[in-house]
């Protein structure tokens, strides 16, 4: 189709501004959808699309998944293939980002170029009032975060009135960074909550218990690093600190259950690993990105358990007043594509959980990175040395260096490291994630040192010289920008999104990796694969096939275990997801038709009659109906949290947790309804109903207030997580 596409050009080029946007009203072929996007691009942004953005539309327009390397354009790519979409008739369209600043820089970057097209586009952040995302998603197109939408979708579930509602039909998404939103966090749950009156929180009481024990004299952690579990001198000590009750005893389950979250917060979580303490509050860090998790908490009371560690009060938990997963939310648009830089590693679980192919799209210019075989030391010590000294070596010669490391911590331990050293370097991680844009924009420049989490591996982009590229040719001589990992991610996509920093639109650049057999990749997934006298040299340098091999398997293996987590997760999320689609269409009917009303005519004939008003009978019903179908849900979803964390016990039976969640969800669910009906017709009969009857004279109170928030993925995880955890480990070494 490009020589077609090409033929078009001169003609297009003729037209006015106007004449241009009548063009692309009547665009509805792949052929003058690219064009005219083509045109629309060079007068909007003075960009001219290149071939491969075409193609990379082309596969978006299909319903791909497009893999294109870092630097080549996927934002314009989207916003033609955006255009296409709704000319095609599949709009409106959201174009759903990872977070809230590249959905503002997205739509702002992208509008001349709509505007040319005949098309209107808006955006949503955390910060949107109602009345500016209703605004927002009546536009052609929508850049949204993937969790703003789906918070906005859940808050639209519970209107009681339909033009209270911020969203339109969810017809088609374009994914950006798909992998990231699909793969990674696909079982991560959004969550609506509402208030409820407080009482003392158990666990800033337990805080204080667990303080004093000590690891392998109270307590004893798993090998996996994901469990802890009290010693008998562990449980002697808490139990005469609480006048030698048994915490064992039935009646004492919830402080005991409030001591091993407490103990979990103490032993297996690690401030400026797992979650760094800013503005006096706790705040999660995402490992995948090294960002702090926007909204992101932790479920089960550990969140206030970590908050009692760090001295900080608890924050409202609430009662969960609906759910859905990314994965689930997704799901509900009827045409799905996305673009990525690392997809085909993913192609698989793509298939399997959205029945998405994955189209590689060519670069514009060949890529001419070096990517160096891994460095490989026998002790992080070595490691670190090496490290530190290889930067140093490389910033004498002025040439810009980027180094990816694991967490926050160990950013600001190289950080130290290279001041001592003499080499001056800027910290990029999730406590000044506010300066992002600033510190990357001017990471290529000449003599930058840039030590980064893994901040900088999606969405930017690094340019030689600088942000102005004006040393770009006295770089580019030095060999680009040199991309160095200070260790393995358990993901290779993590791991390539780094080294995808350099080497844009066939920039020179090299990357190369340092690892020790010290680091917890290795040590968690692949200690038996060390051979016990590695070929080494004096500095400690490893050069063994059977090292490489083991460090190439234990990546495969966190790859295999998290597969596995996510396969399983889905497997217990489908039944939920049905049951709230199912609720949906129900509340749907209640919410706009006149359902409620007329059952009640039927059920309660006689105080119906007497009301002599239709329309306040009809009224009347909707909001009673409407409130007892909510509250019955939020009920609903707290027994099924319990059945899914008690599940795994079952296991001990030799029975299927999976089966045994089914045979509790199921009949649950079914009785919902007729509740339902049956609270309806009893709160109708009780209630004193006139022209000025509102819900809560019936005291039918909705929660006070409302807040959003992700659950983020509990790091020890249940006893069934753990069963999950340990097959998939099974399956990924037999691999």
């Amino acid at each position: 189709m490009l020589p077609k596409v090409a033929a078009r050009e001169d003609a297009l080029k003729e037209l006015d501004d106007a004449e241009l946007t009548e063009a692309a009203g009547k665009a509805d072929e792949y052929v003058e959808i690219c064009a005219v996007g083509r045109e629309a691009a060079r007068r909007g942004l003075d960009q001219r699309a290149y071939d491969v953005q075409l193609i990379g539309a082309m596969a978006l327009l299909s319903g791909k998944v497009a893999e294109m390397a870092t630097g080549e354009g996927k934002t314009l790519t989207a916003a033609i293939a955006a255009y296409g979409h709704v000319r095609r008739g599949h709009g409106p369209v959201h174009v759903l980002t990872v977070n809230d600043y590249l959905a503002r820089r997205d739509a702002l970057w992208m509008a001349p170029v709509y505007k040319l097209l005949g098309l209107s586009v808006g955006w949503v952040t955390e910060a949107s009032t109602p009345e500016q995302r209703r605004a927002a998603y009546n536009n052609d197109v929508t850049y949204v975060s993937v969790s703003e939408a789906g918070f906005d979708y859940l808050r639209d579930q519970l209107v009681v009135d339909i033009d209270d509602r911020v969203q339109r039909e969810l017809a088609t998404c374009i994914v950006d960074e798909a992998d990231s939103i699909l793969i990674d966090e696909a079982r991560v749950p959004m969550v609506l909550a509402g208030t409820v009156p407080g009482e003392q929180d158990p666990v800033h009481a337990a805080d204080a218990l667990v303080r004093g024990l000590r690891n392998k004299r109270d307590y004893e952690i798993a090998d996996d690093g994901r469990s802890v579990a009290l010693t008998s001198a562990g449980l002697s000590r808490i139990e005469s600190e609480l006048d030698d009750v048994d915490l064992y005893a039935a009646e004492n389950f919830d402080q005991l259950s409030a001591v091993n979250v407490a103990l979990h917060a103490h032993a297996l979580l690690h401030r400026d690993v797992d979650y760094i303490v800013r503005n006096g509050a706790v705040e999660l860090v995402d490992e995948m990105r090294g960002r702090v998790a926007q909204r992101r908490r932790w479920p089960d009371g550990l969140q206030a358990a970590v908050e009692a560690k760090e001295g900080l009060g608890a924050t409202a938990e609430g009662e969960v007043l609906d759910t859905i997963t990314v994965q689930a939310y997704i799901g509900l648009y009827k045409t799905l594509c996305g673009m990525t830089a690392t997809a085909v590693l993913v192609g698989h679980e793509l298939r399997e959980f959205f029945k998405l192919e994955v189209a590689v799209i060519p670069p514009n210019t060949p890529c001419v990175r070096v990517d160096e075989s891994d460095r490989i030391y026998a002790t992080r010590a070595e490691k670190e040395e090496a490290l530190i000294e290889e930067i140093r070596s490389a910033h004498e010669t002025g040439r810009p260096v980027l180094v990816g490391t694991l967490d926050v911590k160990e950013s600001e331990q190289l950080a130290a490291g290279l001041k001592a050293a003499g080499v001056e370097c800027v910290v990029l991680n999730a406590k000044n994630d506010e300066e992002e844009a600033a510190i990357i924009a001017e990471a290529g420049m000449h003599n930058a040192v840039t030590v980064s989490t893994q901040m900088a591996g999606r969405g930017v982009d690094i340019r030689l010289g600088g942000s102005d590229q004006t040393d770009y040719d006295r770089v580019s001589d030095l060999g680009g920008l040199y991309v160095i990992g200070s260790g393995r991610h358990d993901s290779r996509r993590v791991d390539d999104q780094l080294r995808g920093r350099a080497g844009r639109q066939g920039d020179p650049g090299t990357s190369v990796f340092f690892v020790s057999l010290e680091d917890e990749l290795v040590v968690r997934h692949a200690p038996e694969l060390i051979p016990a006298s590695p070929r080494m040299h004096a500095d400690g340098l490893v050069e063994d096939e059977a090292v490489n091999y083991a460090i190439e398997h234990a990546q495969r293996v966190a790859e295999g275990v998290n597969h596995e987590i996510h396969r399983n997760t889905w497997r217990y999320s489908v039944v939920i997801e049905q049951q709230r689609l199912a609720l949906a269409v129900r509340r749907e009917r209640l919410l706009t038709t006149d359902v409620a009303g007329d059952m009640l005519r039927e059920r309660c004939e006689e105080k119906a009659e007497s009301l002599e008003d239709d329309e306040l009978v009809n009224r009347v019903g909707r909001s009673i109906a409407l409130y007892h179908l909510d509250r019955l849900w939020a009920e609903h979803l707290a027994e099924l949290s319990e059945v899914r964390e008690g599940v795994h016990l079952r296991a001990l039976g030799r029975l299927d947790p999976l089966d045994e969640f089914h045979r509790a969800a199921v009949p649950a669910f079914n009785d919902l309804f007729p509740k339902i009906e049956e609270r309806t017709v009893a709160t109708f009969e009780e209630s004193e109903i006139d022209e000025d009857w509102e819900p809560e004279v019936a005291t039918l109170v909705r929660p006070s207030a409302t807040w959003t928030y992700l659950v983020h993925d509990n790091p020890f995880g249940s006893e069934l997580d753990r069963l999950i955890s340990a097959v998939g480990r099974r399956i990924a070494s037999s691999r």
